[in-house]
C-alpha cells in the first residue's frame, strides 16, 4: 500500500466546466436582494419599483456585454431552459403552425443534452425529422456533413460554439454560411455556455440569431441564465402565467440572481485576456507533464481549437467512471462522460461523435481549469494521477 503523503487532505479542482465558484463580485452585488431588498419587481409600490431598476439595469449590463439590446434579452433559470427556449421555443414562434409540413432540425451529433434532448422533444412533438450531424477527429463539426444534412427543408440548426467536453472552439461563422447557402430561412442557435469564460462571446456569437448562457459556468449564481434574441428571432413562450419577461418567460423575476450574473460577468469579461494566458499555461502544463509520466494518453483536440480552460485526455486501458472515483479519494476533482439518472457514467456520445468506439469513448478525463485554479493544483495532479491511472492499469 502507498503511504500517505504529508499533503493527504489537499484537494484540487479540476471541474470548471461543470460550475465554477460564486465570484465575490456577484455576491456582494446579490447580498441586498436577497435581505433588505427583496420585493418581487412586479408590483407598485416603491420597493418594487427599486427591484425592477435592479433588474433593468442587469438586463441592459447583461446585453450589452453579450452585444445585444436590453429587449433581446430573456432571463431564465440557466442554459438547460435557454436551450430549450431557443430550440422550441423559437422553432413555434417561426414556424408554428405552419403550412408547408413538419420540416427538419439540424443540430451536431456531440451537443449539450440539454440541446440534444430539446431538439428530440421537438421531433416528436411536431413530427420534424431529426438530423445529426457527426464530428471530426478533431471534435470540429463536420462541415461536409452539415452540408449534406442541410435542405431548403431544415427550419432550424444548432451548433455549439464550445464543446463542454473536449472545450473544441466550434467553426460557427462556417456553420452560419453553410446553413445560409443552404437552408436560408433557418433559424441558427448556438450554446454558448462554455464559451463566456474564454472568448469575446459577443462577437463569436454574432452569427446565431438564438444565443444561450448559463451564469455559472462564469461565476454567476447557479439558476441563473439567459437567451440572446437577434435579427428579429422571437419565441414562443415555454412557461405560462404572469407573462412576465415581455411575455416571453412567465415567472416572479430572479432579481438576485439576474444582479450576480450582470456581476459576473462584467468581471469575467474584464479580466479575460489575463486569465486566458494564465490558465492556458496551467493546461498546457498539465497535459504536457502527464504526457511525459505515462503512456498510452492521447490529448482529445488540437490545442489550438481549444479554449483554455479544459485538457480532455483519452487514456489506453482506463475505464473513466473508476478513473474519476479513484482520482477523488486522491484529491482530485475530475469529470467524465455524461452523468446519467442513476449517477453512473456513460460512454460519452461526444467521444462518439468523432467516430470512436465503445472502449475509446468511455476512457476519456475531462480536467477543466478556471480562473481559481493555481501551480499549486497542477503540481497536486502531476504526482497523483500517474498513480492512479498506474493501479488501474495494473
Amino acid at each position: 500500500m502507498t503511504a500517505v503523503r504529508p499533503d493527504a487532505g489537499r484537494r484540487a479542482y479540476f471541474d470548471h466546466a461543470a460550475t465554477t465558484p460564486l465570484r465575490p463580485e456577484a455576491l456582494e452585488a446579490m447580498l441586498p436582494f436577497l435581505t433588505a431588498e427583496f420585493a418581487n419587481p412586479s408590483g407598485a409600490h416603491a420597493e418594487s419599483r427599486r427591484a425592477r431598476m435592479a433588474l433593468d439595469d442587469a438586463r441592459d449590463r447583461i446585453a450589452e456585454l453579450l452585444g445585444a439590446g436590453p429587449g433581446d434579452v430573456v432571463l431564465t433559470s440557466g442554459g438547460t431552459e435557454a436551450d430549450d427556449l431557443a430550440v422550441q421555443g423559437g422553432w413555434d414562434a417561426a414556424w408554428g403552425g405552419g403550412p408547408d409540413g413538419p420540416g427538419a432540425v439540424v443540430c451536431a451529433a456531440m451537443e449539450h443534452h440539454a440541446v440534444l434532448e430539446a431538439c428530440r422533444a421537438l421531433a416528436r412533438r411536431t413530427g420534424a425529422e431529426l438530423r445529426l450531424v457527426p464530428s471530426d477527429a478533431d471534435g470540429l463539426v463536420d462541415l461536409g456533413a452539415l452540408a449534406d444534412a442541410c435542405d431548403p427543408g431544415v427550419r432550424l440548426v444548432s451548433v455549439m460554439t464550445v464543446n463542454n467536453e473536449l472545450g473544441t472552439v466550434q467553426p460557427l461563422a462556417d456553420v452560419a454560411r453553410v446553413a445560409g447557402e443552404r437552408c436560408p430561412s433557418a433559424l441558427l442557435h448556438t450554446d454558448a455556455v462554455q464559451a463566456v469564460p474564454w472568448l469575446d462571446a459577443a462577437a463569436v456569437t454574432a452569427p446565431a440569431d438564438l444565443v444561450s448562457v448559463s451564469a455559472h459556468k462564469f461565476g454567476g449564481p447557479k439558476g441563473s441564465g439567459a437567451l440572446v434574441l437577434r435579427r428579429g428571432a422571437a419565441v414562443r413562450p415555454r412557461i405560462g402565467g404572469g407573462g412576465q419577461e415581455r411575455g416571453r418567460r412567465s415567472g416572479t423575476p430572479n432579481v438576485a440572481g439576474a444582479v450576480g450574473t450582470a456581476a459576473a460577468l462584467a468581471a469575467t469579461v474584464a479580466e479575460r485576456g489575463s486569465t486566458v494566458a494564465r490558465v492556458r499555461a496551467l493546461r498546457d502544463r498539465l497535459g504536457d507533464g502527464l504526457a511525459g509520466r505515462l503512456c498510452g494518453v492521447t490529448e482529445s483536440g488540437r490545442r489550438e481549437d481549444r479554449v483554455a480552460g479544459i485538457l480532455h485526455l483519452r487514456l489506453d486501458g482506463v475505464e473513466s467512471e473508476a478513473l474519476v472515483v479513484l482520482l477523488d479519494e486522491a484529491g482530485i476533482a475530475a469529470s467524465a462522460g455524461a452523468a446519467c439518472s442513476s449517477g453512473a457514467v456513460e460512454p460519452s456520445h461526444v467521444l462518439a461523435s468523432l467516430g470512436l468506439g465503445p472502449e475509446a469513448a468511455s476512457s476519456g478525463v475531462r480536467f477543466s481549469l478556471g480562473g481559481t485554479s493555481t501551480d499549486e493544483d497542477v503540481d497536486h495532479a502531476l504526482d497523483r494521477v500517474p498513480h492512479v491511472v498506474e493501479r488501474l492499469r495494473n
